[in-house]
């Protein structure tokens, strides 16, 4: 990725993306799913096309989805279906109008980080470190917590459980985390959003191995 990402095209950019996570060990199988707000049209958006491997995407595997509706505006290949997750990603659109690029992983050091510290809770504290000037923290020692979320099978309700809690206090940080699943963090940008997953995923491999 010696380009910026966002000077890319959307799919193209989306399929580097899901090949580098896939490397580290955070898209493992068809784990995951990465969205991005079309060029052309901000009240759609890209996502990654259901039940396929993220380390083999190619540009066809994606399709560009309405953001006030379940409606599917264009798939390039007529068999995929829009990932079980796509109601999270629309609501993460919907509530934060500057989000561009939506980014789902699923790490060991995450979830064994909430396991251990928040097996429970609807918050994880984040460790007061230097990284976390990367999700927009300029302060000394930041007192700042991670959302947390129940793991429902209905993908549904824990859209509604995150619209319902960011309309009545937004999250300091641009990410949120499902118990026993995986991260999701979201930027203005697809470059940004990339670089805040990494931030991300190095605060759970810290909390994780202390």
């Amino acid at each position: 990725m010696a380009r910026r990402l966002d000077q890319l095209d959307p799919r193209r950019a989306l399929t580097e993306i899901a090949a580098d996570f896939h490397r580290r060990g955070w898209m493992a199988g068809t784990a995951g799913n990465l969205s991005t707000r079309d060029r052309g049209s901000p009240g759609a958006f890209w996502i990654t096309a259901s039940g396929l491997a993220k380390g083999r995407l190619d540009e066809s595997d994606f399709l560009l989805m309405d953001l006030e509706s379940e409606e599917v505006l264009e798939r390039l290949s007529p068999e995929v279906k829009p990932s079980a997750e796509t109601a999270i990603h629309r609501t993460i659109y919907q509530l934060f109008p500057d989000a561009t690029a939506c980014l789902h992983v699923h790490s060991v050091d995450a979830s064994l980080a909430v396991a251990d510290l928040a097996p429970e809770a609807s918050c994880l504290t984040l460790p007061p470190l230097e990284m976390l000037k990367g999700l927009g923290l300029w302060k000394e020692r930041p007192e700042v917590s991670l959302p947390l979320f129940a793991n429902w099978l209905d993908v549904s309700a824990i859209a509604d459980a995150i619209r319902q809690r960011f309309m009545a206090a937004p999250p300091v940080i641009p990410a949120l985390m499902i118990h026993s699943h995986g991260s999701t963090v979201w930027g203005g940008s697809l470059q940004e959003a990339y670089n805040r997953v990494e931030v991300i995923e190095f605060l759970m491999t810290y909390l994780a191995r202390r």
